[in-house]
């Protein structure tokens, strides 16, 4: 016997419905997310795709308006930048016109105040007596966290992080 995996829960379609409308009315999700969840309680790939287009239906379920929340809430609750969010988007298989159309609600301005922000924060944590490895701390911390490589080089040259 396998003790380590949980054992399925098997359901029955109105109760998975039940339950996927609660999981979806909590937070945004993909349907990627809801199609997983709808797996783990033990139903069948038709039954899957029949639950899932009931959802987006009843509007509990809608790809565009998760993107959207996903690419706002990870750029001001988390500072990440465009490529981690398009990552992040792309792990919950979210279109890719999607994807653009929720990158496009990032505000250029914010963007820019929010890396400006971060890496002036990490540039006071950074004790290096080299400009040269400072930079490149500076950069690769900017890259770690989602920017893009010309407007990290852009905030480190305008601001004087270095």
């Amino acid at each position: 016997m396998d003790f380590d995996k949980p054992v399925k829960k098997i359901l029955d379609k109105k109760t998975a419905l039940a339950k996927a409308e609660h999981y979806c009315a909590y937070q945004e999700r993909s349907q990627q997310e809801v199609r997983n969840k709808l797996y783990d309680y033990g139903l069948r790939s038709d039954e899957v795709e029949e639950l899932i287009s009931e959802l987006i239906q009843n509007n509990f379920l809608n790809e565009e308006r998760f993107a959207r929340s996903y690419a706002l809430g990870k750029f001001r609750m988390k500072q990440w930048g465009r490529i981690k969010i398009r990552m992040g988007l792309k792990a919950k298989k979210v279109s890719d016109k999607l994807i653009v159309k929720a990158l496009n609600e990032i505000d250029d301005e914010d963007y820019l105040e929010t890396l400006r922000v971060i890496l002036a924060k990490k540039a006071g944590q950074i004790h290096e007596g080299d400009a040269f490895r400072r930079k490149n701390k500076l950069i690769q911390y900017g890259l770690m966290r989602g920017y893009e490589n010309d407007l990290i080089f852009d905030v480190l040259k305008v601001n004087e992080l270095l």
